[in-house]
């Protein structure tokens, strides 16, 4: 592509470390290709149908081997993106044309490698297994280049840390609807999945009839690990002592662990009873008929589908509560039976006839629900759209004058800031993050339908309206950067970032110290809060403190009862999939908590817990938040 833009007198083509771009990332689409065997080629290029001013910029006046051909100042046109994009597109029809062949032969051989390796006994290279390596040569007080064969062989080939042969997801796990949910994303990407008719049992363990089987000796291999295995990102620093280089996207992001799925990995091969779905097939869960009950209906709250049915029955008018001895189990009454098959249909949830006459639990209510957007659209307001869009919720995108209204308490009954609805404040963030707000565009410029959608949520007007909101009884679920609110709101709470500067006061960490782009972390989860209800004791969590993104940790106070902790980091090791230099520090510190606020209540999160509507696995924490009524027990 750089030569023919060169041959065509196009400068301003940039490559390799000409863009802010890193290949670590499976997600986009230029990186997921490389694990399918297929070339990944991302092309973007500058303009819109406005034309532009392309600044005099002198450092980028001189040519080298990222830049070839610099770009000179001046107005450019919609025309010349165009001309641009047609450039780069024939040159990638000329070189496939030209190398067919070689193409077509390599992502056989590839797709071929990658069956022969789930054949057999292999290991893959982690910077974490080098590292124990080095410091075990070490031991012996040998460098790690003098170790002979066998020696590394028994450093980094150990029989427990072989690559799968494959997985097993169980069918009777809790939650068996999400995992269903993340067998389809994977037959979406292309992988094989089987099912087992029948009964079956591999290394010592037995198996229900319905468990999904993912084999590894199959052509896409590579993405199977990837959505099964944790990321290991290597430390990567500008140098030793210096600022982290970071990645452009997520540095870890195991979908089974995001999705909350349990499964097994086998490491010998095996084989069973099991059925090769059809290809790209979606599976649907099964309906299971709804049993005859004299005392009512539970429907599992570790489900996340039983949301949708609960508010399929709200919406018809069903009764529902919640039920605080069976971990928030929905309750439905007996005389619903067909309302009860109705709102299932679809879900995969098994409604249990209840073993006793239910009395008490919590009525739920459907709340009237509000979610922050601004002019131009978030991208974290969408894909919770998303979420709530896909569980049945009904809700209004309000704006940032919307919300200063007076009169908003009695619209809503809870109000949802995803991160970048607020700036951080700066005595939550990690040295140099803090306060970013996107500029709303000049209203000049914005056809003026659209001004009632212009402005930011910020400064003390945006914090004065958001706490009348909570004193008179509203609910704020704040998450990432917007979770700042409860420092703004006086909540006597600070960053649990932070060392002993040389003055013997507290500063805030620097990303020299602690750096955690998008990564999985593990948190303690505090089940005696209704918000934990269906959640396990131990909970993976998305959480990213990288180049975009906000996740302050709290300290809390002790012994307050209007201020009560969630969430929480327990241990020095948290990382469960991705990068986490200087993850000690945030043992301790609490990633989730609610407030009483007047009247009202405040939930906020330090990441985002619906991250890119594929978290399911903590979507739970949303769906609690949301579904509290303030009732009090009958």
């Amino acid at each position: 592509m750089n030569l023919r833009y060169l041959q065509e007198g196009k400068p301003g083509a940039v490559s390799k470390g000409g863009s802010v771009y890193s290949t670590w990332w499976n997600g986009g689409l230029r990186t997921m290709p490389y694990f399918h065997n297929m070339l990944g080629v991302l092309t973007e290029i500058t303009g819109n149908p406005t034309p532009m001013q392309i600044p005099f910029l002198p450092e980028r006046q001189l040519p080298d081997s990222n830049l070839p051909a610099p770009v000179p100042a001046q107005t450019w046109h919609f025309r010349q993106s165009i001309d641009y994009s047609l450039t780069a597109n024939w040159a990638l029809l000329d070189y496939a044309s030209r190398n067919r062949e070689q193409l077509l032969w390599n992502i056989y051989r590839m797709g071929r490698n990658s069956i022969e390796r789930g054949s057999r006994d292999t290991w893959t290279p982690r910077p974490s297994a080098l590292a124990r390596a080095r410091t075990a040569a070490g031991k012996d007080g040998k460098p790690a280049a003098e170790l002979d064969a066998g020696q590394v062989q028994a450093l980094l080939r150990s029989p427990d840390q072989r690559d799968p042969r494959g997985y097993i997801i169980p069918a009777d796990q809790a939650d068996f609807p999400t995992a269903t949910a993340f067998v389809n994303a994977l037959q979406l990407a292309g992988v094989e999945v089987s099912r087992a008719s029948r009964p079956f049992a591999v290394a010592g363990r037995r198996y229900p009839a319905g468990s999904f089987v993912v084999r590894a000796d199959q052509a896409f291999r590579p993405h199977v690990l990837d959505m099964f295995e944790p990321q290991d990102h290597p430390h990567d620093f500008e140098y030793e002592g210096g600022p982290p280089i970071a990645p452009y996207d997520s540095a870890g992001w195991t979908l089974a662990f995001q999705m909350g799925v349990a499964f097994d990995r086998v490491l010998e091969g095996f084989d069973g009873p099991f059925e090769a779905l059809p290809a790209g097939q979606l599976q649907v869960p099964a309906d299971v008929p709804v049993p005859g009950s004299a005392n009512g209906y539970l429907l599992d709250a570790r489900a996340n589908n039983s949301v949708i049915a609960v508010n399929r029955l709200l919406k018809a008018g069903v009764p529902v509560r919640r039920l605080q001895d069976r971990d928030g189990a929905f309750f439905v009454p007996a005389a619903a039976p067909e309302a009860l098959a109705a709102a299932l249909r679809g879900t995969g949830v098994r409604a249990l006839a209840a073993d006793r006459r239910v009395t008490g639990g919590v009525p739920v209510k459907a709340p009237r629900i509000a979610l922050w957007d601004h002019y131009g659209g978030s991208m974290v307001s969408g894909w919770t759209r998303l979420v709530l869009d896909s569980f049945g919720f009904d809700y209004e995108v309000v704006y940032p004058r919307q919300i200063l209204d007076d009169d908003l308490r009695s619209r809503f009954d809870v109000l949802i800031l995803p991160s970048g609805a607020l700036p951080l404040p700066a005595e939550l963030a990690v040295e140099g993050k803090a306060g970013r707000v996107p500029a709303s565009p000049d209203p000049a410029t914005i056809p003026a339908e659209f001004h009632p959608l212009l402005g930011e949520l910020q400064g003390e007007a945006a914090v004065a309206a958001l706490r009348r909101f909570l004193q008179a009884g509203g609910h704020v679920v704040a998450t990432g950067s917007s979770s700042g609110l409860a420092l703004q709101l006086g909540l006597p709470l600070r960053s649990h970032l932070q060392s002993t500067g040389a003055d013997g006061q507290p500063r805030a960490l620097s990303q020299r110290e602690y750096y955690i782009p998008g990564s999985v972390l593990q948190v303690a989860v505090d089940k005696s809060r209704p918000l934990a209800w269906g959640l396990p004791q131990r909970l993976d969590v998305y959480f990213s403190d990288g180049r975009w993104d906000n996740a302050p940790v709290f300290d809390l106070p002790a012994g307050r009862t209007d201020i009560r902790p969630l969430l929480r980091f327990d241990t020095a090791t948290p990382l469960r999939s991705g990068w986490a230099w200087g993850q000690e520090y945030l043992q301790g510190g609490v990633l989730a908590a609610e407030a009483d606020v007047g009247a009202g209540r405040l939930t906020f999160f330090g990441t985002d817990i619906t991250f890119r509507a594929q978290a399911h696995g903590s979507f739970k924490l949303l769906f609690n938040s949301l579904l509290q009524s303030g009732a009090d027990p009958e």
